[in-house]
């Protein structure tokens, strides 16, 4: 083998989902046998086979990338149970396996995906997919870029025809379920548990927490960072809508419109709600100059 070859049958043979009891499988995915497989590039030594050096790095793979999953949706896993999180995460992970330098970008797809797999969350579908949209909302939020925000007075100028640009890291989440808090509560017992954990075990964690009882109601939610946190906020509608608007390139006029479709906010109650969400995007310095280079690219 080339070394192209060798790298490539190495991250297969990595890469190979374990069995049940968390040990390398027999037979690749092609067939072969993994004995096979792993005597084709990996000597034995005076301890350990071939198949056994190798299963080494499977395992260690496979321990890392469920590790960084389980951390990245703690409130998740703790809706579904861990249990059918673990099955969850070996599915996703089969079909989206790690394509980046960095597990940051393990769950990227992991909504998209566990929306087309209902059968992974069984009854809390709704609410699982949900719960999934928020934390990874987090991961983006925690990351994202930050450009320089627009001032009060700055927004003051702004007319009809303005574009206006929103800061990366602000994420706009629309929910089926009010599981924001939820969440929160989730990622705070997490946090409860881990610090425990060299103390006790808590009984029964396999299985899915107990819940308050949720009733289905579309909520709008933004996610965003203040120096090194992560907020949610709940969101209006309305407010929801024209940000998404903003978002998607409509000068101010258009966005408000977008934003008001279908409102049953009244006429005269709705410039006054303009101005205080204006006031307060200022403050948490959401608002931001549009992107020059998307503006030059919408232009060609």
């Amino acid at each position: 083998m080339n070394l192209q070859e060798l790298q490539r049958t190495m991250a297969a043979a990595v890469m190979l989902p374990l069995t049940a009891d968390e040990q390398m499988r027999e037979t690749a995915g092609d067939g072969r046998a993994m004995t096979a497989v792993a005597e084709s590039f990996i000597a034995a030594n005076s301890r350990l086979s071939a198949f056994e050096r190798l299963e080494i790095y499977n395992r260690q793979y496979w321990f890392r990338v469920l590790g960084a999953l389980q951390e990245d949706f703690p409130a998740l896993r703790a809706v579904v149970g861990a249990r059918a999180f673990e099955a969850l995460s070996i599915a996703y992970l089969g079909a989206h396996p790690s394509r980046s330098f960095t597990m940051r970008n393990l769950g990227s797809k992991l909504t998209d995906w566990l929306a087309a797999h209902p059968n992974f969350a069984s009854r809390r579908h709704g609410l699982a997919l949900d719960v999934a949209r928020i934390e990874w909302a987090f991961v983006e939020a925690f990351d994202g870029a930050e450009r320089v925000p627009l001032t009060l007075d700055q927004v003051a100028t702004l007319d009809g025809d303005s574009r206006l640009g929103l800061q990366p890291h602000l994420r706009l989440i629309a929910l089926d379920y009010p599981a924001d808090e939820l969440v929160l509560a989730l990622h705070d017992r997490e946090k409860q548990q881990t610090s425990e954990a060299g103390v006790k075990r808590e009984e029964g964690r396999d299985a899915p927490v107990k819940l308050p009882k949720l009733r289905r109601r579309a909520t709008w939610v933004a996610a965003h960072r203040v120096d090194l946190a992560v907020f949610y906020r709940r969101l209006e509608r309305e407010e929801f809508q024209t940000l998404a608007a903003i978002r998607n390139g409509a000068c101010l006029a258009d966005a408000i419109g977008e934003g008001f479709a279908n409102s049953r906010i009244p006429e005269a109650r709705r410039a006054q709600r303009i101005r205080e969400w204006f006031a307060t995007w200022a403050e948490l310095g959401w608002i931001c100059a549009p992107d020059l280079e998307s503006l030059v690219e919408e232009s060609i």
